[in-house]
């Protein structure tokens, strides 16, 4: 894990909520889905980009989208806008990407490889550090090391890039990044390459995006993700439908040979589940595919025939983890993939989704790109039609919050996580 800590700068004020929003905070039921307001409201908009991503770790990007000394992307993050590079040491920083002159943006494209930040406007010139390098036509007792850009804290963990856009990031990653290293390390993020990435805009907010994300209640319709994930996620033995016990006798047996294959390979599998407590909340755990349990693909096997890292087995099913509020992962032994959400609206929601391939697997040879994404892709489209919906549903005058089943526990745990760190970042402050 490598750190780059944030100068000290302060950051406009938190969001203080109106006494309605408040009120809503307050008298949260657990167990129900949320009220309206939280999923249309503008005012809920900006106090979720203020309170929940601003002030928390987020994931953004994986290293090899940045492989070479000045390669950068922007991320945008509601007001915020964010340039994630790599330095002349090989080191990922964060740069705010305004000009330290009159506030320009300066670099305007998603993503690029630079010498210098050069400012377009008045050509500011910044080194990669941030460092005010040249501004023309100052007086000449002009002080260039006051006006460097401003930094973002960043950590990179086994190849994953997090931000944390407060000058107080949360201290709790330091302990998360520790425990989940061990998980993820052996696939070697940092040895793969970028084999397809995806953009779409969800029409439907932030929250039920991830909420879409956290159960399967629904995935009946998700006949492509259905042939390798085993449909009795999130149930309990004693609450599963009828229709879902032969399935569930055979994921007992994939499980048991995985905890086994896993073992043999000194591959971390147990299952550590944190997904109400602490700032940074999460769940990681090593979980068997159903088919040949190698990959996401129609039979169950491998989509890509060369493995990540040193992998030689292939059957290794999925590592899978969730991060609160924004993030979730695959790492399998042939290829990986991230998803990383940005609110951009209170009912518009970016979501990408990132295909990694070790960087020596050849396109047409070792993998066939569409193959690679099929299921994520049609997977995407269909969860992005259920969240359309919901949040048609929800902006209804007649939409109630409804109860969360057994199976959607998950979903459960976000929404608590999210009051608690709404209600931890408002308390004490005085509302209008």
């Amino acid at each position: 894990m490598t750190m780059n800590p944030a100068r000290t700068h302060r950051l406009p004020a938190s969001h203080t909520p109106s006494g309605a929003l408040s009120g809503l905070i307050a008298r949260r039921v657990p167990g129900l889905s949320l009220e309206a307001p939280f999923y249309t409201s503008p005012e809920a908009f900006e106090m979720d980009v203020a309170e929940i991503f601003a002030k928390h770790w987020i994931f953004v990007a994986t290293e090899p989208e940045i492989p070479e000394p000045g390669d950068y992307l922007t991320i945008n993050v509601g007001p915020h806008s964010v340039i994630l590079l790599r330095d002349d040491d090989g080191l990922v920083s964060a740069l705010h990407n305004v000009c330290r002159h009159r506030g320009a943006r300066i670099l305007n494209d998603a993503s690029g490889s630079v010498g210098n930040l050069v400012c377009g406007y008045h050509h500011w010139t910044y080194a990669a550090d941030g460092s005010l390098l040249h501004a023309d036509s100052q007086p000449g007792d002009f002080d260039r090391s006051a006006f460097s850009l401003r930094t973002v804290a960043v950590r990179t963990v086994a190849g994953l890039v997090f931000i944390c856009l407060s000058n107080d990031p949360p201290e709790d990653f330091d302990a998360y990044a520790t425990r989940i290293e061990p998980y993820i390390a052996p696939h070697a993020l940092t040895g793969t390459k970028i084999a397809a990435q995806e953009d779409i805009i969800e029409e439907g907010n932030w929250k039920l995006v991830m909420e879409n994300n956290r159960e399967c209640y629904h995935c009946d319709g998700h006949p492509e993700l259905s042939c390798s994930l085993f449909p009795t996620y999130g149930y309990e033995a004693d609450s599963l439908p009828p229709r879902l016990r032969p399935a569930y006798g055979r994921y007992l047996a994939a499980e048991a040979q995985l905890q086994r294959t896993s073992e043999d390979h000194a591959l971390p599998y147990a299952r550590i589940e944190e997904l109400r407590d602490g700032a940074t909340a999460f769940r990681i755990q090593r979980e068997p595919l159903d088919g040949a349990g190698e990959s996401f693909s129609p039979d169950g096997k491998v989509v890509c025939t060369k493995l990540l890292g040193g992998f030689a087995e292939p059957r290794l099913g999925r590592l899978s983890m969730h991060l609160q509020p924004n993030a979730w992962f695959h790492f399998l032994s042939d290829h990986a993939v991230t998803f990383s959400v940005l609110p951009l609206s209170a009912g518009r929601t970016a979501l990408r989704t990132t295909w990694l391939v070790h960087q020596d697997a050849m396109e047409g040879r070792d993998y066939d790109v569409e193959a690679l994404k099929r299921v994520w892709h049609q997977t995407n489209a269909q969860d992005g039609t259920f969240v359309a919906r919901a949040q048609l549903g929800i902006s209804s005058p007649a939409y109630l919050p409804g109860p969360y089943a057994p199976n959607e526990y998950q979903v459960e745990d976000f929404v608590s996580w999210y009051i608690a760190r709404l209600r931890a970042g408002t308390e004490g402050r005085d509302t209008p």
